[in-house]
């Protein structure tokens, strides 16, 4: 029994296990009840709470980001005003590189119109004068022509020729040959031959001259270029060192009214004048052979040594054979020599062996007689023992 007092009247009274469990329930039953419906009315007011500070979350959130989104478009309208701007003053400095270049094109363009205006009238010039000089030259090489033609009447071109240089011989020339060559041995000649040698008889210079004078055109040969094959024959077969064609041909020819032309392309040392060059060309190649003098003495000097040496390898040459001859027979009798003596150590390696095996049998016969004693000899030998026991006793 369970004593429960009354909340009212403070009256005792018992009460047993069930209607105590009843009561129990009861209360409880009821107290959940209030307690739920106090805890509900919290939820209620708490979840009232969260969603009124979801909401202002919610609100201070969407004006952040609107707020953050304002900024961002403010940011961008700067950018863009920004980059408006930029590509204005771009632009703006585009057009004015623009402008400027195309005013350096223009001023560079008149620069070289300048410079075209002069360079046209500095080669206008240039040309002008080259021509006059030209219509000078041309003027000057046609009153030689007559003046050539007038002074020859009655003498050919190759009396010109020798009587220019024969003018000069005395002072210029006095140790130089100039004739006409008279040798038709190998079918055909030249018309002079220039020769020079010094004091001691070296030749300095020698020239095949050949003349062509107006006349001498045939039905085959009309230039100059179709007596240069006989002229570089006529040379070689009489052992000259130049040849040089004087001639009047091809007269309107700028190539040869210009002075000394060398065709030492088509032949060796081979060139063609006009007669007004004939002394200047005997003098220019005499200048330069005498430059090569010392050379072609040297030359000589070295060609005479070298018969010397020549004759010198000779002479060793024949040592040589004969050393040689002689040596291989002293080679043949030392090699046999050799042979005899490998023979002969041959033999005595094998009498050295035999001596070797012969003092080794020696060797063992005398540790054999070493160890020779009284008592071995006696071992087994009883009555040659009783022998040596007596000496030892007498």
């Amino acid at each position: 029994m369970n004593e429960v007092v009354c909340p009212n009247c403070k009256r005792a009274f018992k009460i047993d296990e069930a209607g105590f469990a009843d009561i129990l329930k009861q209360v409880r039953d009821h107290e959940f009840d209030k307690e739920l419906h106090a805890r509900l009315e919290a939820a209620e007011r708490d979840k009232e709470n969260a969603v009124k500070l979801a909401q202002a979350n919610t609100i201070n959130e969407v004006q952040a980001n609107v707020a953050l989104k304002d900024a961002e478009i403010a940011k961008l309208k700067a950018k863009i005003e920004s980059a408006e701007v930029e590509k204005k003053l771009a632009l703006s400095e585009a057009v004015n590189q623009l402008e400027r270049e195309r005013d350096a094109l223009a001023n560079d363009l008149k620069s070289k119109e300048t410079e075209k205006q002069l360079l046209e009238t500095s080669l206008k010039d240039k040309y002008e004068i080259e021509l006059k000089s030209k219509d000078e030259a041309i003027a000057f090489y046609k009153d030689m022509k007559a003046k050539l033609s007038t002074k020859m009447v009655g003498e050919t071109l190759e009396q010109h020729c020798e009587i220019e240089f024969n003018k000069l011989r005395a002072t210029a020339f006095p140790n130089a040959y100039f004739e006409k060559d008279n040798d038709a041995a190998s079918g055909s000649k030249g018309d002079y031959i220039y020769r020079e040698t010094d004091d001691a008889g070296n030749e300095i210079i020698s020239i095949m001259f050949e003349m062509k004078n107006e006349g001498d055109e045939t039905a085959t040969k009309k230039k100059n270029e179709d007596f240069l094959r006989e002229l570089d024959k006529d040379r070689n077969e009489k052992k000259c060192e130049y040849a040089v064609l004087v001639t009047l041909l091809e007269s309107e020819s700028e190539l040869y009214n210009t002075g000394i032309v060398d065709v030492s392309h088509r032949y060796q040392k081979m060139y063609v004048i006009r007669p007004q060059f004939f002394i200047p060309i005997i003098t220019i190649l005499r200048n330069s052979a005498l430059n090569s003098l010392q050379y072609k003495s040297e030359l000589a000097l070295v060609r005479a040594q070298n018969v010397d040496i020549t004759n010198f390898e000779e002479n060793m040459n024949t040592f040589k054979e004969g050393f040689a001859r002689n040596y291989d027979l002293a080679s043949r009798k030392f090699q046999a020599a050799i042979e005899g003596i490998d023979k002969t150590i041959a033999q005595l390696q094998k009498t050295k062996e035999n001596l070797l095996r012969s003092e080794d049998n020696l060797r063992l016969a005398n540790q054999k007689a070493e160890d020779l004693t009284i008592k071995r000899l006696t071992r087994g030998n009883p009555t040659m023992k009783a022998k040596f026991d007596e000496l030892k006793n007498e």
